[in-house]
């Protein structure tokens, strides 16, 4: 038997829309893949920058409680010094002088760490740019 073409007016679907099918779905499915990667990195990118967020919040409780020994031993300082003139405040102004210099110490190193935080995924922001751009002009 000899195959006959399809009278005009009808449609069977061709090779051709098969493959065109098989394309978008190929397509698609790597989309989808891309957006799941591309979340995957949101993700990553601010576990990272909420880890940095807090050593710097650790930093900052750690010179707030020095800033704490330093009022404390700055008072112990001045009641001895004030009771007993020599030997007992100036050890105590000695402890005090300590203190200042570990919460300016942490305290730097905390603003420091804190300003090495950025809210926004950098490096996702750049990949979609490019997917986008990549979307628009597929060919260069």
């Amino acid at each position: 038997m000899a195959s006959t073409p399809p009278p005009s007016g009808s449609y069977e679907p061709q090779e051709r829309d098969r493959s065109v099918g098989e394309l978008l779905s190929v397509v698609t499915g790597d989309l989808q893949v891309l957006f799941r990667q591309e979340i995957e990195l949101a993700k990553a990118e601010i576990r990272e920058e909420a880890t940095k967020a807090g050593k710097a919040a650790g930093m900052y409780g750690g010179a707030g409680f020095a800033g704490y020994m330093v009022l404390l031993f700055l008072s112990l300082a001045l009641l001895l010094g004030l009771s007993n003139v020599m030997d007992g405040g100036w050890a105590a102004l000695i402890v005090t002088a300590l203190w200042a210099v570990v919460a300016a110490v942490l305290y730097r190193k905390g603003r420091a760490e804190a300003h090495t935080v950025s809210p926004k995924p950098e490096r996702t922001v750049e990949t979609l740019k490019e997917n986008a751009q990549w979307a628009r002009h597929p060919t260069e």
